[in-house]
């Protein structure tokens, strides 16, 4: 699943588990695609992790999304969540931050069928509302009204910094990447 072609830091790679882990539960995602121009766009859309591809809706009058997916079905879909910023060592540059992210490259398909799209939305709804005894649930008389897309995977790459552990973190270990560098005496005041 996460694959080093292209990633400069192999040693970030994410496991498999936490790359699924994260398109699972991650909140949202933004979209990539590109015009008949060439002008890149980047969309941000809430999603869903559905049969081991990224589906995601949008309002089904044409737009930047829309025709740009129609022109080029290539797209990329990016996830992230930050984590805590910690000192590594002794300068102010010498600070990191936890976090995870996945970079889906992949092939958008518009979903006709009206059972996929329902299933789709129930999957949404149940991802962030949950249930709802007051509502009925699986009716969307709308869905003419959206568009639907599910990008089939063709590559994804996640990256992570963890939190070091408190005694790996300064000032209790200094990491310092420049450890012959000498900082400049403080101004006088």
């Amino acid at each position: 699943m996460s694959s080093p072609r292209g990633v400069r830091r192999a040693d970030k790679l994410m496991q498999d588990e936490h790359v699924a882990g994260l398109l699972t539960q991650g909140y949202s995602g933004h979209l990539g695609t590109v015009g008949t121009d060439g002008t890149p766009y980047v969309c941000p859309l809430l999603y869903v992790w559905l049969d081991g591809e990224v589906w995601v809706h949008n309002t089904s009058a044409r737009g930047h999304l829309q025709d740009n997916i129609r022109h080029q079905a290539k797209v990329c879909f990016e996830v992230d969540t930050p984590g805590k910023i910690f000192p590594y060592g002794r300068f102010q540059c010498d600070t990191s931050v936890e976090y995870q992210s996945v970079i889906v490259f992949a092939t958008a398909r518009i979903v006709e069928d009206r059972e996929h799209k329902a299933r789709f939305f129930d999957h949404f709804m149940t991802k962030y509302y949950g249930p709802d005894a007051d509502r009925p649930t699986g009716f969307y008389p709308r869905l003419d009204e959206v568009t639907v897309y599910a990008l089939a995977v063709e590559r994804m790459t996640g990256k992570e910094t963890r939190l070091p552990a408190p005694e790996d973190r300064w000032p209790a270990r200094d990491n310092t990447r420049s450890p012959n560098v000498t900082a400049p005496p403080a101004p006088a005041l």
